[in-house]
């Protein structure tokens, strides 16, 4: 209980902070909540461009909206990498928009590379590497143990298969809008289908990667456990067991 006049303080135990870290490094990697906003700035400007001054005018403003977000990132001192990836990505776009001389090709890079993401993902669970539990493994120095325990390969299973649903539902829907020609419900689904889907699976990531760590440090208790209970079993057999000289 807290005293009279005293307020409880924050939650602030090991396994919620570590939680908390976990999620802000998942954001981190993605660009952040502002990485995620600033990625859809090229389409808004490329889509309004293009229907009021045609093409060419709204390839140049995707890339430089593109360019000043990349600009603007460097001067506050943000995560460049999401940056100059999003950079690259709206600049392929723009590209095979220009080459294919159609609106809609803007967005043919992010449909094909929603399938290429998604079977990626697919594999690594067939061939029992799931890529959240190995991603999460690289970036944070961790090791593999976690692929010896069933509960957190099952975790990393299913928040690696809500990415092969998220990327999977893209595709779908894109591809199909793309055949049918609908540049502005392209436009519009690239949107919606961008921050919710990215939002649930990023719960799922973050339930997956705290539910396999609790496990990966009950492993490493158990085998810690078992090595000084062998250590001690030693220690009074070649301690205990030598009898004195004379005896």
């Amino acid at each position: 209980m807290t005293e009279p006049g005293k307020t409880s303080a924050p939650d602030t135990t090991p396994d919620a902070a570590e939680e908390k870290e976990k999620e802000q490094t998942l954001l981190e990697q993605m660009g952040g909540i502002s990485g995620l906003i600033y990625s859809s700035v090229p389409v808004l400007v490329f889509v309004l461009l293009n229907s009021l001054f045609g093409l060419t005018v709204a390839i140049w403003g995707a890339l430089g909206a593109a360019a000043a977000i990349t600009v603007l990132r460097v001067v506050r001192k943000e995560p460049l990498q999401p940056a100059i990836s999003g950079f690259f990505g709206v600049g392929i776009a723009a590209f095979i928009a220009y080459r294919t001389g159609s609106a809609k090709g803007f967005f043919l890079f992010g449909i094909w590379a929603s399938l290429v993401y998604g079977s990626v993902f697919l594999v690594s669970i067939l061939v029992r590497y799931p890529l959240v539990g190995v991603i999460w493994s690289f970036l944070n120095g961790h090791g593999m143990a976690w692929r010896s325990d069933r509960k957190a390969m099952l975790a990393y299973n299913v928040a690696t298969l809500t990415w092969v649903l998220v990327f999977s539902a893209r595709f779908i829907v894109q591809r199909w809008l793309y055949d049918e020609d609908q540049t502005g419900w392209l436009a519009f689904a690239r949107l919606a289908m961008g921050y919710p889907l990215t939002a649930v699976a990023l719960v799922v990531t973050v339930w997956a990667v705290t539910r396999a760590g609790h496990r990966v440090k009950k492993i490493e208790a158990d085998v810690a456990a078992e090595e000084r209970e062998i250590e001690e079993r030693l220690r009074a057999k070649y301690s205990g067991g030598q009898k004195p000289e004379g005896a």
